[in-house]
């Protein structure tokens, strides 16, 4: 069987970003109940995974190499951001929610910080650097621009949060993990999203990114 035309796979391979970057998100913040949302994580995931390995010309060991390149600077700076930014949108909004698990739950934190890396940041950067930019490279602007969009659909997947306090967060540190990625590798952006998604919960801002608090506007 003939290849099918460049434009047509290019048309193709458009519509398959358009699917997982887009359609799934929606129909994940539309109708899927929060205490399945770990579960529709793990199907995202391994879908991303096949998509990757089906891609080819991927070098798989590069997930695990860059350590020694990891910015410490910028991690530090991250969760010092990630902490008085969180402080200062709880102290506007919702001042009895700030270190609500250290006060309340002191024994649950050291939970989230061991698990949240492994079971939510490890899947969604796997999801939107190695994947979105290996194997959609074709369809992406140059330079910051790819970062700006990379940084644009990772905001967008958290849309089942409903909240532009989300909204705005995460754009903003999808663009920071999209740039840790291109110039220091896999582990660095991470490691930068497992630091600031602990952060935020040790600070009090799981009262915006969890499920459980979650109302749909409808």
């Amino acid at each position: 069987m003939a290849e099918p035309a460049p434009a047509i796979r290019r048309g193709l391979l458009w519509a398959e970003f358009a699917a997982l970057y887009l359609g799934a998100p929606l129909v994940i913040a539309l109708f899927l109940p929060g205490h399945l949302l770990f579960e529709a994580l793990a199907v995202f995931s391994l879908a991303g995974l096949g998509l990757l390995w089906r891609t080819g010309g991927f070098h798989w060991h590069s997930l695990v190499r860059g350590w020694s390149r990891l910015p410490w600077r910028e991690i530090l700076a991250i969760a010092l951001a990630t902490l008085l930014t969180g402080l200062a949108i709880l102290a506007l909004d919702r001042p009895n929610s700030i270190f609500q698990i250290v006060r309340q739950r002191p024994e649950f934190l050291p939970v989230i910080w061991v698990f949240y890396p492994i079971l939510s940041a490890l899947p969604q950067e796997l999801i939107f650097r190695p994947l979105f930019f290996h194997r959609y490279a074709a369809l992406l602007p140059a330079g910051q621009g790819a970062i700006a969009l990379n940084a644009a659909v990772f905001s967008f997947a958290h849309l089942m949060y409903w909240s532009w306090v989300v909204a705005v967060l995460t754009f903003v540190g999808g663009w920071f993990f999209a740039r840790a990625y291109l110039e220091r590798g896999f582990p660095s952006a991470w490691v930068l999203h497992a630091v600031a998604g602990n952060v935020l919960f040790a600070v009090g801002m799981g009262a915006y990114f969890y499920t459980g608090n979650v109302v749909r506007p409808f």
